[in-house]
């Protein structure tokens, strides 16, 4: 059956709820939410607030600990160095260059003639004058062909007069008829023939007598005899096919020559006639006077240097050639330059460069040595006593890199 509309209830919607619950009370009020939802609504934006303010801190702390790596990726990208400044040297008033003393004429003694040693007159150590007889030389055969080409040239000789003597009595007679044209054209032909042959001999002659006088040896120079290689009997082989033996060698000291290589940046010190002055280590005490003579005028480009000759006067013979001798240069006008440490130095394809720290970045700047004392080098050009020159600097160092100067470093390397 079906109920009746007074008994049934319906639910009230939650609109018919919230209109209710808005509507005026009898004292003409609102009514409130009820009291148990709002500490959910409270939760709920608190729970939110957290949610957000831990979401903020994880991105956050994510950002930092990335900047933070960043920053001291780069810091450890930028290489640390230590720096020295270069020392300052006092100006540079000359340059002091090692050489070696050589004779001023030197020269081997050979034989040109074959034979056995008669006499030596000389040893090493002695002092010989221009044209002094050194030693004498046996040659026995020379002598007998000598002996034999005189005999030739005689025999040369007769043939010759004999022969003039018939040439003229023949042209003689082919003016009267007496002998015929041909005949006498034979004998001047003949005359011509024997005139040709007796020079020959004479020419014979005078070789082999320019043979014998090279029995005898004489000094070329003035001098000091420096070897001796020969002896009393010794043989004595001048031939053209064979290797020939020194028998005397001679040097002249009177005047000594000293070849030295000066480095290209000081080859302005290098006009002729500018002095110069030796010194040597056994004579401790005592300097010796020079003359720069000439030079090669061009610059070896093996080892940058330019070679000079100085001529030094040794009338007593107190400097002897091959001697040791350090010889000073002056320069024309005072150069200053710094000194820094060997291991600051770049050995690459551009060149000799050092390293600089300029504005926190690395400069690479090129150097020219004067003079290299092992555990540092003095610097002619390039370097001011105001840069900041990188010690030990590494392969990979190229110019405009960022660097870091280690203070720590800076005073261990200035120790």
């Amino acid at each position: 059956m079906t109920p009746s509309k007074e008994n049934v209830t319906s639910s009230p919607s939650p609109e018919t709820t919230a209109a209710q619950a808005m509507q005026p009370s009898p004292d003409g009020s609102r009514s409130r939410p009820s009291a148990r939802r709002r500490p959910t609504i409270l939760l709920a934006a608190a729970a939110v607030v957290v949610l957000g303010l831990m979401i903020y801190s994880g991105i956050h702390s994510r950002a930092a600990a990335e900047s933070r790596l960043t920053r001291r990726t780069q810091e450890a990208a930028v290489p640390t160095v230590a720096v020295i400044f270069p020392r300052e040297g006092a100006p540079t008033q000359e340059i002091v260059l090692p050489g070696n003393t050589q004779a001023f004429s030197d020269a081997p003694i050979y034989a040109r003639t074959n034979g056995y040693l008669r006499h030596w007159y000389f040893d090493i150590g002695a002092h010989v004058q221009k044209g002094e007889l050194l030693a004498e030389i046996e040659t026995p055969e020379v002598d007998q062909q000598l002996l034999q080409a005189r005999a030739d040239l005689d025999t040369a000789q007769a043939n010759l007069n004999i022969a003039k003597i018939t040439a003229t009595r023949w042209q003689d007679l082919v003016s009267n008829g007496s002998v015929s044209q041909q005949e006498t054209d034979q004998a001047v032909s003949n005359l011509s023939a024997l005139k040709a042959a007796a020079e020959s001999s004479a020419a014979n002659v005078r070789r082999l007598e320019q043979l014998q006088s090279f029995e005898k040896i004489y000094a070329p120079f003035d001098g000091i005899i420096t070897a001796r290689n020969t002896d009393i009997g010794a043989l004595i082989d001048a031939g053209a096919n064979t290797q020939p033996r020194e028998l005397f060698h001679i040097a002249a000291i009177h005047t000594l020559r000293l070849y030295v290589a000066v480095p290209e940046v000081y080859s302005r010190a290098t006009r002729a006639g500018a002095p110069a002055t030796l010194t040597l280590d056994e004579f401790p005490d005592q300097t010796f006077h020079g003359t720069l003579v000439r030079n090669a005028n061009s610059i070896d480009v093996a080892s940058r240097t330019l070679l000079v000759e100085v001529d030094v006067d040794n009338p007593t013979g107190q400097l002897l050639p091959g001697a040791y001798v350090f010889v000073h240069l002056k320069l024309p006008d005072q150069t200053r330059s710094v000194t820094i440490p060997s291991n600051t130095l770049i050995f690459r394809k551009e060149g000799l460069q050092v390293a600089l720290v300029r504005n926190g970045k690395a400069d690479l700047i090129p150097v020219k040595i004067s003079r290299d004392y092992g555990n540092s080098v003095e610097i002619l050009s390039g370097l001011q006593p105001t840069d900041a020159v990188i010690v030990d600097p590494s392969d990979s160092l190229v110019a405009g890199m960022g660097v870091r100067v280690d203070n720590k470093r800076l005073g261990e390397s200035g120790k």
